[in-house]
């Protein structure tokens, strides 16, 4: 992992004494919340609903158990004792008081991290593939490349107050798991026609009001390239992003309103202009970073106490769903379920941060991951070590077997805790998740990536979901509308709106009834919905959804 150089340290001291001493002014009232606002921001600190909310950054979603450790402490000592993992791979904290964000900034920085651009018309966190440096299939591993983005673009003077937020996500593999194609920019890895890695760039995606999957604006860019293009893109829309509608300002509407082809040619020939500047700098500077990503010192020991205890069902059926094939054979990549049925979907009490912390220590080479799904990523795991973590992660109340399944639910904070939501997002997935347990059918179901969203903000990612919810205000009242067929991965698509919303109490039996009539559709136990609905189309789902009209219509 990364780790801080002495410019870095004494850069994140200097910006938790500045907001220091801006949060003492607010205080005393020498600044209005007007003026403060801004100010906040830039250190990712919000108003929600009930409380501020402070968002600290998890750069491309890698840490160690010293951070995760200090995020429980954190907890504990001024929060009230859990943290919420986000789809930005961050963590977010709903309860601190303003008086005492200054020392949580200084705890932060005691352990190399910090809340800088979580927030604001800037670059925001960059994401990264959460398996990152050890899944089987990867090309190289993308997180170097994401540090030095991550350096180049912190409080970079040309980019600090962008016509709106800007958000790139990479991943090093040819499978998806990084949702690029959502994103501002998304940078996927991918080999030259020599065999040489470098990336496909993909422009213009994104969700919210206004979905739209990114335009590859370069099939194969050369990674000595890369951070010229950026920024080449990023200059691009600085001047042309709008700033009188800020509902226009994402640079996805930028695309549509100028044309894709001609939004290309101005990027390629702003990077024309750019390419030059770079004398290689970078790169020496990459290079440096690199050696900080080293491969763990894997171990050779025996893996036979995973193959006996796969006798055991309950065992069987984590490993079934959580673990995932690692580059080593001897390795898994484990999947820890921060979603277990009724829990709510990316929270984590301090208890439960302090039992990953202590398992990354012992037996995952020190290294944990967060992943744009909220759950827990241990990247590097053996095989022999794996019934000792189940069993340690069980008794840390970590143990869901349910990765990838229905009761594994992106959602958002929704009216629980954000000012800008229009409904609920957490009872729902609550509800969905304890009825399908209550009814046995998740691992009969198989694959489904249910994402909910409590306004049309979309930080539940639903426009992606195999099947999405948002939750609308109608006069007064919680609507919630279903989308369908929709797809995060390099098949990204965005999903169709099924038809008229449902009521808060009506929204779990409408997804029974769509999840049982898949299951009646499936040509085979093995089609995924997502298979099945591309097969058939959207008519017998929609006819599943809505009873009533169907009838009508037979009548």
């Amino acid at each position: 992992m990364y780790k801080y150089s002495d410019f870095d340290e004494a850069f994140v001291r200097e910006r938790v004494a500045q907001f220091s001493q801006q949060v003492a002014r607010r205080i005393d009232g020498s600044l209005t919340e007007d003026e403060f606002r801004p100010l906040r921001l830039m250190n990712g600190l919000y108003l929600q609903l009930h409380a501020y909310m402070l968002r600290v950054a998890i750069p491309y979603g890698s840490l160690d158990s010293r951070q995760m450790r200090q995020l429980a402490h954190i907890a504990d000592t001024w929060d009230k004792g859990y943290g919420h993992f986000t789809t930005r791979q961050n963590i977010q904290f709903n309860w601190p008081k303003l008086t005492d964000v200054p020392a949580i900034l200084s705890a932060l920085a005691d352990v190399q991290m910090h809340a800088i651009q979580t927030s604001g018309n800037t670059i925001r966190n960059v994401t990264a593939d959460h398996f990152a440096g050890a899944a089987a299939d990867e090309i190289d591993d993308p997180r170097p490349i994401a540090e030095l983005l991550r350096q180049w673009s912190t409080d970079h003077p040309e980019f600090q107050f962008l016509p709106r937020k800007f958000k790139i996500a990479i991943t090093g593999s040819p499978h998806d798991r990084a949702v690029t194609r959502a994103h501002d920019i998304g940078l996927r890895m991918v080999r030259d026609a020599d065999g040489a890695p470098g990336f496909e760039v993909i422009v213009g995606g994104g969700l919210g009001r206004t979905p739209l999957i990114g335009h590859v604006v370069r099939p194969f860019l050369p990674q000595a390239d890369l951070l010229a293009y950026v920024e080449a893109v990023l200059s691009v829309y600085n001047l042309l992003g709008r700033r009188d509608n800020k509902y226009k300002a994402r640079i996805k509407i930028t695309l549509h309103e100028t044309g894709a082809a001609a939004l290309t040619q101005m990027i390629e020939d702003r990077f024309a202009e750019l390419r030059g500047a770079y004398d290689g700098t970078d790169q020496r500077l990459l290079a440096q970073i690199r050696a900080a990503f080293g491969r763990p010192a894997f171990r050779q020991a025996p893996t036979d106490p995973h193959e006996r205890a796969l006798a055991n069902p309950a065992y069987r059926a984590w490993a079934d769903t959580n673990l995932v094939a690692h580059r080593n054979p001897d390795y898994a990549i484990v999947q820890v379920s921060l979603k277990a049925p009724g829990a709510t979907p990316g929270d984590a009490t301090s208890a439960q941060m302090r039992a990953l912390a202590d398992i990354a220590e012992t037996y995952g080479h020190d290294e944990l991951r967060i992943s744009h799904e909220q759950n827990v990523i241990l990247p590097h795991v053996h095989k022999g070590d794996l019934p000792a973590v189940h069993a340690a992660l069980k008794a840390a109340g970590l143990a869901a077997a349910n990765i990838g399944l229905i009761s594994d639910i992106i959602a958002c904070p929704g009216m629980d805790y954000c000012s800008l939501a229009t409904a609920r997002s957490i009872p729902i997935a609550q509800a969905i998740a304890t009825r399908f347990h209550d009814l046995d059918l998740e691992h009969e179901v198989g694959p489904m990536k249910i994402k909910i969203s409590g306004c049309i903000n979309a930080c539940g990612h639903h426009h992606v979901g195999h099947i999405g919810i948002l939750g609308l205000d109608r006069a007064g009242v919680e609507n919630y509308q279903i989308t369908l067929g929709g797809d995060a991965t390099e098949t990204a698509a965005i999903g169709e709106k099924a038809g008229p919303g449902f009521a808060y109490d009506e929204v779990v039996p409408a997804i029974e009834r769509l999840v049982r009539a898949y299951l009646a559709l499936r040509l085979e136990p093995g089609e995924t919905f997502l298979t099945a609905f591309r097969r058939l189309g959207p008519a017998p789902f929609k006819a599943a959804l809505y009873p009533e009209e169907r009838d009508r219509d037979a009548a």
